[in-house]
């Protein structure tokens, strides 16, 4: 868990998202149905699950990349399934996104890459543009390397040089797909720390799809678990809790195919 300071137990966090009857669909087929649930400011809120439940797809959802089959996303309040173009560009605007591979352009630098958002999206100078795209390297620790190209650097620096873009206009909240995916377990573990400070230091949301139950175990404050079987969430809450939740899949996923509370009753 990570260790951030908390609001008081009888003040709760302002609600950045709320999803309400959400249900996702590629035609008739259905991926996953009735999904209801809030996203608090300031909040590292994971959604987790077994291979091809759909974990992506709610992401894509929640950015604005596909639209819901049925239901609605609400963002700080207002409806962002169904906002109009403008209103919807003005709610984008306030989001990152790290991809899983860190998506970042071959032909160009790191500099160049970080500094799309500031062109496309803002009005700073060339000057200001440099300097932001200075600071933003190096609070990933990529101080010294904005003439490198993707092709030149690691795996897990090109996700660093993703993170730096996606922090560039300093959004509301960050979204991480997989952020792990390739990684070895040292990176895997300074990714989540670079995770939990831009938290910190922003006052940004995080929501992270990941399988990955170091990750979660690590640094999630809640946990949403989406079940193939029912096509529907089979819980909700922190990673704590989950272990001893009242659906098996959960405990077993948590704790890696094992069912601890079959293995007490059979001791018993």
């Amino acid at each position: 868990m990570s260790n951030t300071q908390k609001q008081p137990a009888d003040v709760p966090p302002e609600e950045i998202f709320r999803i309400e009857n959400l249900t996702m669909a590629y035609g008739d087929y259905v991926v996953m149905r009735d999904l209801n649930f809030t996203v608090g400011r300031g909040e590292i809120f994971f959604i987790m699950g077994g291979s091809g439940c759909g974990k992506s797809t709610l992401l894509r959802h929640m950015i604005g990349l596909i639209k819901p089959a049925k239901g609605t996303i609400f963002f700080r309040g207002k409806n962002f399934s169904d906002a109009p173009e403008k209103e919807k560009i003005e709610m984008l605007r306030q989001f990152g996104v790290l991809y899983q591979g860190g998506a970042l352009w071959s032909s160009m630098t790191l500099a160049e890459n970080v500094s799309l958002p500031l062109r496309e999206f803002s009005n700073v100078s060339e000057r200001e543009a440099a300097d932001i795209v200075d600071l933003k390297l190096s609070l990933v620790g990529l101080n010294g390397f904005g003439s490198f190209y993707p092709s030149e650097i690691s795996g897990g620096m090109c996700k660093r040089a993703g993170l730096a873009r996606a922090i560039a206009l300093d959004p509301l909240v960050l979204f991480f797909d997989e952020p792990s995916a390739g990684l070895d377990p040292v990176s895997s573990h300074r990714l989540d720390e670079l995770i939990v400070q831009m938290r910190d230091s922003l006052g940004a949301t995080i929501v992270v799809v990941s399988h990955e139950l170091a990750s979660i175990f690590d640094i999630a404050d809640r946990a949403i678990f989406l079940d193939t079987a029912t096509k529907t969430q089979a819980a909700i809450g922190s990673p704590k809790d989950l272990l001893n939740s009242g659906n098996k899949d959960v405990r077993v996923f948590l704790n890696r195919g094992v069912d601890p509370r079959a293995e007490k009753e059979s001791v018993l």
